[in-house]
């Protein structure tokens, strides 16, 4: 027993994730809905992902914060920011491209017995009044993480303040010395956690594949190649942006694959949060960057999400005959863009996106829930894009900084 844990612990992880996805699928072709048995161990994945998000984001921030200048901060910030927004524009150009090429929804129709409720979107407005919580107990407690990121950014500034003070040096010193052991405990903890995490993965998959099938892939199938092919063009550019910045591709996808594949599983760019931590660490990534960007990004760059609003608006659109014009190409441009961040952190994000382009665009509601049938096969591929877009990103801006500090040195 000794030796075989002794051979789980020494595989890489990536190995373990594999197996498990594998076993998980044979498992779900297998026993079918049966494997839904086996649903616990999924749910206590997430719950351990959930668990360690947050101090893994205050406390490396806080240090992070602590490892720059507050002119560094702000310019890495705007970085980030811009990147999000621009990539998730070119992503609904892509999938709008995509679609209106393969013309998905060609020859179905609505049989009038579907039915969906569009949920109300909180607004960019209030998303913005969200990221400074008036509580900050409660912003831990409903896992804002655009509140986190604010209170950790904020102490991280007042203890670096602290640490530049000569009458307040001592107690600045402590307190990031603090900060630095806390972060350092939760890393361990994270480090155990992965060990779980090939269990929970093959649990997810077990379930999916047994309760989706072959049927539901069928139904649909058009469809879904499409949102495919658009997700693997996006990535193509991706990999683009990091030829452009000269980053090795077979060290960058080592490290992100993981993510990747436990985004693609667990159909949540939060819950991968951790992971993909972990990923921009070992990337050498400076903590100071990937802090902020990477929980940032799971909230508000969402690449994939936003190619799954522009194929649904173009199959929508073909299912009831009326192809989309230019100026409704535009319009799904616009509104998916900023829909995509006005949607930050509320759960079923995609489907609120969707259907506030479908509301705007006057396309039918009920072509939502023909879709539904198929969310978790698209939302998969959906997820991982994201979490891919933001490892990227963050990888291009660091060394974009990289760079700046080589020419002023």
């Amino acid at each position: 027993m000794k030796q075989l844990l002794k051979k789980y612990f020494e595989t890489s992880l990536i190995k373990k994730i594999t197996v498990a996805l594998i076993a998980g699928i044979a498992v779900g072709l297998i026993f079918g809905e049966n494997a839904s048995v086996l649903a616990p161990f999924g749910d206590l994945l997430m719950r351990l992902l959930q668990f360690i998000i947050i101090p893994l984001i205050l406390f490396t921030l806080i240090v992070g914060v602590n490892q720059t200048t507050i002119e560094g901060l702000g310019r890495m910030g705007g970085k980030v920011f811009l990147y999000y927004v621009v990539t998730s524009a070119i992503a609904i150009i892509v999938g709008t491209s995509v679609a209106s090429l393969f013309n998905p929804g060609t020859g179905l129709t609505l049989d009038g017995s579907e039915s969906f409720d569009s949920p109300d979107s909180p607004g960019l407005t209030e998303v913005v009044l969200n990221i400074v919580p008036d509580n900050i107990a409660v912003a831990f407690t409903e896992m804002n993480l655009l509140g986190i990121i604010f209170t950790a950014i904020v102490f991280g500034i007042a203890i670096s303040y602290l640490r530049s003070s000569p009458s307040n040096r001592d107690i600045g010193d402590k307190l990031y010395r603090g900060a630095e052991a806390l972060n350092e405990m939760t890393i361990t903890v994270m480090k155990g956690i992965l060990q779980y995490i090939p269990f929970g993965i093959f649990a997810i998959i077990a379930g999916i594949v047994g309760t989706q099938g072959v049927s539901t892939l069928l139904s649909l199938g058009n469809f879904i190649l499409v949102l495919y092919v658009a997700l693997a063009v996006q990535l193509v550019l991706y990999i683009g942006l990091l030829l452009a910045t000269k980053t090795k591709l077979g060290s960058f996808f080592r490290e992100a694959r993981t993510p990747m594949l436990t985004a693609f599983v667990t159909q949540s760019s939060t819950g991968t949060v951790p992971i993909t931590l972990n990923a921009a660490k070992k990337l050498g990534i400076r903590q100071s960057l990937y802090g902020f960007s990477i929980p940032l990004g799971s909230t508000i760059n969402m690449d994939g999400a936003a190619i799954r609003v522009a194929v649904s608006a173009v199959f929508a659109a073909n299912v009831i005959g009326e192809p989309l014009g230019f100026v409704a190409i535009l319009q799904i441009v616009l509104i998916g863009t900023l829909a995509t961040i006005g949607t930050a952190g509320v759960p079923g994000a995609g489907i609120i996106m969707i259907a506030t382009v479908f509301a705007q665009l006057g396309l039918p509601m009920e072509a939502v829930a023909l879709l539904a049938a198929v969310d978790v096969l698209i939302g998969m591929g959906a997820t991982a894009l994201n979490v891919t877009g933001d490892l990227v990103g963050t990888k291009v801006i660091d060394k974009t900084e990289k760079n700046k500090t080589e020419a002023e040195a």
